[in-house]
């Protein structure tokens, strides 16, 4: 059932409380964890190690409430924070730590389950458990799955990968793409946040340039609904250095057997550009309807006064309203 004129935040993301002996169920040394401090702050750390500073909005759903009040979303889309995806560990290990953090994930959301709905996380490095995970989280009643845009060395278009994308087609499972695990190391993105702000970019047009260029779009069902967080990353200013490559060199086209302009149709983006000038170039080239709503909330890089960009774009009222929430509602189903 769709509401009009709803706004709906399609990517904020969630650490739950989970304390560090939950965490070495997984890993003792590394696994992520949550130092919750009495003044509204806390730290996720991983093992021993402070990874990123962080406040209550992350863990405690009535605050989120009362700042998606002040901001003006109706509904919130609450993902993983992907230091929890869990990839790298054995499927024994890392299947239970999936299901324990959607069900965190819904507990989160049951202080208010109008307003705050839930994309589950998946074991990619067991594609059967991944799919038998996706399927249990929509029957428990998460509306989405969220994944990261690689596992290891394999992108998108890896078979196990595609398998798995096909499966949330047929099982209707709407996808978020997030990067993650950025590429360069230390060696080359020293400081400043450049893997943030140089990799990240990168990494997701990666995720959507591997699907395009490989043919993977070709065999996947039409019916997947699959969205890039990040505004899609850098896919939309590069199209045209792409497009002009698979006119020009046949290596290109070897396996894309059409314009790679022509494959925009598939797949959706959210909002999370922070300049007026890059959301109208978005806009212009995912077209209106392929364009939703993401803030990044509540981390320090995400929009902070959450559609304030779209709000104050010089769209039409029927193009704010199809991206501030209308969008999303058909497809997300809410």
């Amino acid at each position: 059932m769709t509401q009009a004129n709803q706004v709906i935040d399609i990517h904020s993301h969630f650490f739950p409380p989970i304390t560090q002996a939950e965490a070495a169920a997984l890993d003792k040394h590394k696994a992520p964890w949550l130092r919750v401090e009495d003044n509204g702050h806390g730290m996720i750390m991983t093992g021993d190690q402070p990874f990123r500073p962080v406040y209550s909005a992350l863990w405690d759903p009535a605050r989120r409430v009362e700042e998606m009040d002040r901001s003006g979303v109706d509904v919130q889309l609450m993902c993983a924070t992907p230091v929890m995806f869990g990839y790298s560990y054995p499927i024994g290990l890392a299947l239970p730590w999936a299901e324990r953090m959607n069900d965190y994930a819904l507990e989160l959301c049951a202080h208010n389950p109008q307003r705050l709905k839930a994309l589950a996380q998946v074991p990619l490095q067991d594609i059967d458990a991944a799919c038998r995970e996706a399927s249990r989280a929509k029957a428990n009643g998460h509306v989405g799955v969220q994944i990261g845009n690689h596992l290891g060395n394999l992108d998108l278009d890896d078979e196990g990968l595609l398998r798995f994308l096909a499966h949330c087609a047929h099982d209707g499972i709407p996808l978020l793409v997030h990067p993650w695990d950025m590429m360069g190391g230390d060696a080359r993105m020293k400081k400043w946040m450049l893997p943030w702000l140089v990799a990240m970019p990168a990494e997701t047009q990666l995720g959507i340039l591997s699907l395009i260029m490989s043919g993977a779009f070709e065999r996947l069902p039409e019916s997947l609904k699959i969205c890039f967080a990040h505004g899609g990353g850098s896919f939309a200013f590069l199209l045209g250095r792409v497009e002009n490559a698979w006119h020009q060199r046949d290596i290109v086209r070897e396996n894309c057997p059409q314009p790679p302009s022509s494959y925009v149709k598939r797949f959706y983006v959210d909002s999370a550009v922070f300049d007026q000038r890059a959301l109208g170039l978005l806009v212009d080239v995912m077209g209106e309807q392929r364009v939703m709503l993401g803030s990044d909330y509540p981390y320090p890089l995400g929009e902070q006064e959450v559609g304030k960009l779209i709000r104050d774009s010089d769209f039409s009222a029927q193009r704010r309203a199809r991206l501030l929430g209308g969008n999303a509602s058909e497809f997300f189903g809410i």
